[in-house]
């Protein structure tokens, strides 16, 4: 029997990479996906949301008509359950918004 070797700390993550990293003691950081409310009810209330808003807001903005595939907070929830259910703080994203230019403007407001 050959045993493989794990990977362990050779995997890297690059300034590109898409892996999420989760600061240690950040609301989320013991928490599932499902517990931080992406669970069954989330996907259906985010697929009513795309159907009835299909189109990226950014690229709209642009003046380009793009396929939404995000449902994204416009105000960050950080766990606060009334704002991440205030479906007036949802907007529609194609997913490259969402991980460049919604996560831009994060960054920037969290070093002012």
């Amino acid at each position: 029997m050959v045993r493989l070797k794990t990977l362990g700390s050779r995997v890297k993550e690059s300034a590109g990479s898409r892996l999420k990293v989760i600061t240690p003691g950040s609301w989320r950081s013991d928490k599932t996906s499902t517990q931080r409310g992406y669970g069954y009810k989330w996907q259906k209330a985010r697929e009513v949301h795309l159907r009835d808003n299909p189109l990226c807001v950014y690229c709209q903005r642009e003046g380009r008509v793009t396929a939404a595939s995000v449902v994204d907070h416009s105000v960050p929830h950080r766990g606060d359950m009334e704002v991440f259910w205030d479906q007036s703080l949802w907007v529609s994203l194609c997913v490259h918004c969402h991980s460049s230019v919604k996560q831009k403007e994060e960054n920037q407001a969290l070093h002012r």
